[in-house]
């Protein structure tokens, strides 16, 4: 009752605040900038202070937004470039010989590799899922139950879809009951009960297994709806000429839907290369599962080495950046068409 007690005051004192702060700003500013004509009578002025009051009103919306983004955002990933490039204690300036190290480290290097095994399989592989379902579920008369069963996993967090799939892929000696699932099928069929996320490289299958369950439902919603928005009129046209439903797929509804396509598999790229929870919690990065997220952390919460969690962290901001401008890029040329 307590905590219960403490967040329900937090929230209330939280959108208490917000609320209070936007109406006293908005009054202020009414106050300050208030019309008034000059003694001549001229009516300029008036304009003037009306122009400046809309020009400054959306900065008391944003103003805080910014303040906040440059606290808990910009500064930060700029005092990480600067670390990358000091000892493990940030005393010393060590120049580019974290960046070297990285090059000549083992982990390192096992950790792109996974990251960009996991860029190729995951975004394809729950797109195309989630496009596939999307199609089929709009087919049935339970359409809204089903893609419900499929979005479900959305909402549930990563460490605890890692949990219940560490159940999935649990093993047991052959000569015990099999309690995990995947197991004990595999022995009711007579076969042998199988490490699934210890003997690499099939491990890191077994780990993206469970980031295409999560993600292949929010795939399926945007493109279920990006496919709901398409024309009913071109879609007749083209089976009254004769298409076949999977030519009318993917000659009618695929070209239509390219650009929704492209923000989920975006997204979904992003998701990848944040990848932490899912290692951490199923392997911890052993057996060669190490990803670019799990590694920083492991050097900067369990190393104590600044230095080198730096120089990992840059390299995954590096990597998500091009994404970011790419999609900012695309958004302005979609806005622009319009």
């Amino acid at each position: 009752m307590e905590r219960l007690a403490v967040t329900l005051g937090a929230i209330a004192v939280g959108v208490g605040g917000i609320l209070l702060y936007f109406y006293a700003a908005n009054g202020l500013l009414d106050v300050l900038l208030a019309d008034r004509i000059a003694s001549d009578g001229r009516l300029d002025r008036v304009y003037n202070r009306a122009r400046l009051r809309e020009r400054i009103r959306p900065w008391l919306f944003v103003g805080p937004a910014l303040i906040l983004l440059t606290l808990y955002l910009i500064y930060p990933a700029i005092q990480t470039v600067i670390l990358s490039f000091y000892d493990e204690r940030s005393r010393l300036f060590v120049g580019l010989r974290n960046y070297q190290w990285a090059l000549e480290d083992f982990g390192f290097r096992i950790s792109i590799r996974n990251n960009l095994g996991w860029l190729l399989i995951v975004p394809f592989t729950s797109t195309a899922l989630g496009l596939l379902i999307a199609a089929l579920a709009d087919r049935v008369k339970w359409e809204s139950a089903a893609k419900s069963l499929i979005f479900m996993p959305m909402a549930i967090s990563f460490v605890g879809a890692s949990v219940i799939w560490k159940f999935m892929y649990a093993f047991r000696p052959v000569q015990f009951p099999q309690i995990g699932t995947l197991n004990a099928i595999v022995v009711g069929l007579g076969g042998q009960p199988l490490t699934w996320y210890t003997e690499p490289p099939w491990n890191n299958l077994a780990l993206m297994v469970i980031l295409i369950w999560i993600q292949a439902g929010f795939a399926m919603v945007l493109l279920s709806a990006a496919m709901k928005g398409v024309p009913e009129e071109l879609v007749e046209a083209a089976r009254i000429d004769g298409a076949s439903e999977i030519q009318v797929f993917f000659r009618i509804l695929l070209p239509q839907i390219v650009g929704a396509i492209t923000v989920v598999m975006t997204t979904i790229l992003i998701a990848v290369l944040n990848t932490f929870d899912i290692v951490y919690t199923m392997t911890n990065g052993q057996f060669q599962t190490e990803v670019l997220a799990n590694y920083m952390y492991r050097w900067m919460f369990r190393n104590f080495d600044s230095g080198r969690g730096s120089m990992i962290a840059v390299t995954i901001m590096l990597a998500v950046t091009p994404l970011l401008i790419w999609n900012i890029i695309r958004f302005r040329r979609e806005e622009t068409e319009r």
